[in-house]
C-alpha cells in the first residue's frame, strides 16, 4: 500500500449524468492546477466513464458496475473494499446520495469531502453544508468541494479532449455526404420530456438549416429515436440520423466537428461546449442559470415565465409552454448570432 502524503492519488466519485461528469472537468482542473503531480482517478457509473477519459488528468477510470438509482449497497461496500490497496489519500465526492460515499470509506480513504445529505455526514471527514444547491451553478458546486472551505478561485470551462483515433474512426464509420456547415441536432434529454423542445420544432428547425445551406445531423441515444424519426420524416430536406448508432465517443467526435449545435439542456449540450462549437441550448423546466452551457460561443433560448423553472420531469401544468412558445425561426436565428 502506498504511504499516505501529498502525492497520494485522489479518488473522484463522479456523477452518472453526461452533463454533470462534463462539468466534472473544472473540478479535475482546479485539483490539477492546485497539486500538479497528483493523480486523480474517477470512479462512476459506466454511461458516464466515456466522458471521464475524455477529462485531461484523469490518469484511471473504475467502473462503479451499478446503474443510474441502483442502490447496491453491498456492492459499494465491496468495491471500496478492492480499493483500498490502492493508497489514495483523498475522495471528493460529487453525488449527494447516502450510498455515493460508501466506497470511499469502505476504502478507508482518510480525507472524505462531500456535501451533507441522506444523513450521511458520518461517512464524511468533511460534510459540507449545501444551502446553495437550489441557486448555484453545478459547476461551481463541485469545484468549491476541490478548495478548503471558503476559498475563491476563477472556475475554468470544462474542456475535454477525444481519445487518439476517434475521430478519423467516426468519419469511416459515420461519412456524411454533400458539402457545407454541418448543423448537429439534440433532441434529447434524459431527465424527461419537460426538458425537450417539441419534435415537430426540431423538424422546422432542420428545414429552415439546409435551406440556408447547413447539412443536418441529429444525434442522441435510443431513447431518442422516435424524435428523431419524425424529424427526419416530416422535415421535408434531407436529414442524417445517427440516433441510436454511434457510442458516446462517436457522438463526442461527431458533436467536435459540428459547425454549430442545437440542443436542449442536456448531456450532449454540455460535451459541445467542452469542444467550443457554436452552440444554441434551448430551455425548458430546467434554469440556464444553474446548469448554462460553458463555451464561448453559446446562446440561450428560454421563456421568462411565473412557472419556470419548474424543475419537473413532466409539465405540470400539462401545456409546455416554455418550450411550445419557442420558434424555429428564433433559434435559427441565435444560430446565426454565434458566429459573431
Amino acid at each position: 500500500m502506498r504511504a499516505f502524503g501529498s502525492l497520494s492519488p485522489q479518488l473522484l466519485v463522479g456523477p452518472s449524468w453526461v452533463g454533470d461528469m462534463v462539468m466534472a472537468a473544472s473540478l479535475v482542473e482546479v485539483l490539477r492546477m492546485r497539486e500538479p503531480s497528483r493523480p486523480i482517478d474517477v470512479l462512476a457509473p459506466a454511461a458516464a466513464l466515456p466522458i471521464a477519459r475524455m477529462i485531461p488528468g484523469v490518469r484511471r477510470t473504475i467502473p462503479l458496475g451499478l446503474g443510474h438509482g441502483e442502490l447496491g449497497l453491498v456492492a459499494r461496500w465491496r468495491l471500496g473494499r478492492s480499493l483500498r490497496a490502492e493508497g489514495y489519500g483523498k475522495a471528493i465526492i460529487l453525488p449527494r446520495a447516502f450510498k455515493a460515499a460508501i466506497p470511499p470509506f469502505a476504502a478507508g480513504i482518510p480525507e472524505r469531502v462531500g456535501y451533507k445529505g441522506e444523513m450521511r455526514t458520518a461517512l464524511l471527514t468533511d460534510a459540507r453544508p449545501d444551502s446553495l444547491r437550489k441557486t448555484a451553478r453545478t459547476i461551481d458546486r463541485f469545484v468549491a468541494l476541490g478548495l478548503p472551505p471558503g476559498t475563491q478561485t476563477m472556475v475554468p470551462r470544462p474542456h475535454l479532449m477525444l481519445p487518439d483515433g476517434a475521430h478519423d474512426a467516426a468519419v469511416a464509420k459515420f461519412p456524411l455526404a454533400g458539402e457545407g456547415p454541418v448543423m448537429v441536432l439534440c433532441p434529447g434529454a434524459e431527465y424527461g420530456p419537460a426538458k425537450r423542445w417539441p419534435a415537430p420544432k426540431f423538424a422546422q428547425l432542420a428545414a429552415l438549416a439546409v435551406k440556408a445551406g447547413y447539412r443536418v445531423r441529429v444525434l442522441g441515444s435510443p431513447k431518442d429515436q422516435e424524435a428523431a424519426d419524425l424529424i427526419a420524416a416530416t422535415s421535408g430536406v434531407a436529414v442524417d440520423n445517427l440516433v441510436g448508432r454511434t457510442s458516446l465517443i462517436d457522438a463526442a467526435a461527431i458533436l467536435a466537428d459540428a459547425d454549430v449545435v442545437i440542443s436542449n439542456d442536456s448531456g450532449l449540450m454540455h460535451v459541445a461546449g467542452a469542444f467550443e462549437r457554436r452552440l444554441v441550448v434551448i430551455y425548458g423546466a430546467s434554469s440556464e442559470k444553474m446548469t448554462p452551457p460553458a463555451g464561448r460561443r453559446a446562446r440561450v433560448v428560454a421563456r421568462d415565465l411565473a412557472c419556470r423553472p419548474c424543475h419537473k420531469r413532466e409539465c405540470p401544468l400539462g401545456t409546455l409552454a416554455c418550450l411550445e412558445e419557442i420558434q424555429a425561426e428564433e433559434v435559427m436565428a441565435a444560430a446565426e448570432q454565434t458566429r459573431q
